[in-house]
C-alpha cells in the first residue's frame, strides 16, 4: 500500500511540477507574443492581375499565385482530405492535440516516419503566420501557446479558411485554389476525392510528394490520406476503392489568360510599378486597362492571318522540328515537341509519323491522327530567299 501511495504522489508531484514550469513559461512568453487579433484582418500575399475594359484576365505578375478563397465555397471532401491528412481531431481538441502528439510518438517509434504530424492546424497557422521555421523549443512553445490564444479568437472555421488560404503546396502555389489550379487545371470546387487527396499530401514535404516530379510517392502518400479518410467514415468503401485505383493525372498548368495582349499589359505594369513600387506584386492589385477584348481577338486575327498569307507568297520554310531517328514517340515525347508550338490563327502543329507521295499521316497534342492529302499541300512551294521560291513540289515537301 504504501508503495502505491508513493506512487500516487510522484505522479501528483510530476503533473505539479509540469504545471507549474508551463505556466512560468507561459508568463514568461505572453507579453511577447503577437496579438492574434490581427488575424481578423489579414492580408495574403496576392498577384497583381490586369484585365481588359470587359473583365478579361489578360496578366499576372507575382512570385506567389494565390487566390483566397471562402471556407463555406470549399467542397465537403477537400476539407475532410486535409483534417484525415493533418490533423482529424481538428473539431475537437482546443488548440494542441495530447491524443495526435502521442499518435506521433507511436508511428515514430514503430515505423521511423510519422504521416500524420503532431502539430494540429491551429498551430501550423500560428507557425504560417506569426513565426519562423525555425526548429526551436522556444518556437514550439510560441507555437502551441498562440494556438491556444487563436482557439480562443477565432472559430474553427475561421481557423480552417486561414490554413487552406496560406498553406504552401509546390509549384509557386499557395493555398488550395492556386493549388487546384496548378496541378489540375481546374476550381477547388471541380476536385474529386482523389484530386483532392493528392493535394492534401503535399503540406507535409511539398517537394517530396510533387505529383509532377514524384508520382509514385505521391500516389503512395494519397492512398495513405483515402485511406484515413474511409476509416475516419468521410467516405464510403466503394469511392475509396474508385479513388485509389484513379491514376495521378497532376501536370503543369501556367496561368491561363483570357485574352492575349502581353505588350499592353507590359506597358501597364511597367506605370503601375512607378506609381506603386514593390507592394505591385504582392498587395492583391487588379487594373483593368481600355483594350476590348472583341476588337483585340480581330486584331490578332487580321495580323495572324496576313503573316500567314505572307508566308505562303513567301515560300514553305521547312519543318519546324525534328524527332531523333528511332526515338518512339510516347506522350512525353509528343508534349514536350508540341509544347513550344501553341495553335495559332486556326491552324494546330502535328508530328508526322508517316507520309508518301499522295499524303502524310499525322498526330496532334492529343493523340488524334490525321490525313493531310498532297493535293492540300500544293501551295507549300519551297523558299529561296525573301523574293524567291522554287519549284512546285512534285511530291510533299519534307524539308
Amino acid at each position: 500500500m504504501s508503495l502505491l501511495r508513493f506512487l500516487g504522489w510522484s505522479v501528483l508531484t510530476g503533473l505539479c511540477a509540469g504545471l507549474l514550469a508551463a505556466s512560468a513559461l507561459y508568463l514568461y512568453l505572453s507579453p511577447r507574443l503577437p496579438d492574434v487579433e490581427q488575424l481578423r484582418d489579414v492580408k495574403l500575399q496576392t498577384p497583381l492581375r490586369i484585365y481588359s475594359r470587359d473583365d478579361q484576365l489578360i496578366a499576372e505578375y507575382g512570385e506567389k499565385r494565390r487566390t483566397p478563397v471562402q471556407i463555406e465555397d470549399v467542397p465537403r471532401h477537400v476539407v475532410e482530405a486535409f483534417l484525415a491528412a493533418e490533423d482529424a481531431r481538428f473539431y475537437e481538441h482546443f488548440g494542441i492535440d495530447p491524443i495526435g502528439l502521442a499518435r506521433a510518438a507511436v508511428q515514430l517509434i514503430s515505423t521511423g516516419s510519422i504521416q500524420s504530424g503532431g502539430s494540429t492546424i491551429t498551430m501550423q497557422v500560428a507557425k504560417n503566420f506569426f513565426l519562423s521555421q525555425a526548429r526551436t523549443f522556444t518556437r514550439k512553445f510560441n507555437e502551441i501557446f498562440l494556438a491556444l490564444k487563436i482557439e480562443q479568437e477565432l472559430t474553427k472555421p475561421e481557423i480552417l479558411e486561414l490554413y487552406l488560404n496560406k498553406i504552401y503546396l509546390g509549384n509557386r502555389s499557395y493555398g488550395i485554389e492556386a493549388a487546384a489550379n496548378v496541378y489540375y487545371g481546374k476550381s477547388v470546387t471541380d476536385l474529386s476525392i482523389a484530386e483532392a487527396a493528392m493535394i492534401a499530401g503535399l503540406p507535409k514535404a511539398p517537394s517530396r510528394y510533387n505529383p509532377i516530379i514524384n508520382p509514385k510517392r505521391a500516389k503512395i502518400r494519397r492512398d495513405w490520406i483515402l485511406g484515413r479518410m474511409k476509416d475516419l467514415g468521410y467516405i464510403s468503401e466503394a469511392q475509396w476503392a474508385d479513388a485509389t485505383q484513379t491514376p495521378v493525372t497532376a501536370r503543369y498548368h501556367g496561368t491561363q489568360p483570357d485574352l492575349a495582349a502581353p505588350y499592353v499589359a507590359e506597358m501597364a505594369r511597367q506605370q503601375l510599378r512607378q506609381v506603386l513600387g514593390d507592394d505591385l506584386y504582392t498587395a492583391g492589385y487588379k487594373a483593368w486597362i481600355t483594350v476590348d477584348s472583341r476588337l483585340q481577338r480581330a486584331a490578332r486575327k487580321a495580323v495572324r492571318q496576313g503573316l500567314l498569307a505572307y508566308s505562303r507568297r513567301h515560300g514553305w520554310l521547312g519543318a519546324a522540328g525534328r524527332l531523333p531517328e528511332g526515338q518512339p514517340l510516347d506522350d512525353d515525347t509528343l508534349q514536350t515537341l508540341l509544347r513550344n508550338y501553341p495553335p495559332l490563327g486556326g491552324l494546330e502543329p502535328v508530328v508526322i509519323t508517316s507520309m508518301d507521295d499522295q499524303q502524310a499521316q499525322g498526330i496532334n497534342r492529343q493523340r488524334k491522327s490525321m490525313i493531310l492529302p498532297f493535293e492540300q499541300m500544293k501551295w507549300a512551294w519551297p523558299r529561296i530567299d525573301v523574293d524567291n521560291q522554287g519549284p512546285a513540289p512534285k511530291s510533299l515537301p519534307t524539308s
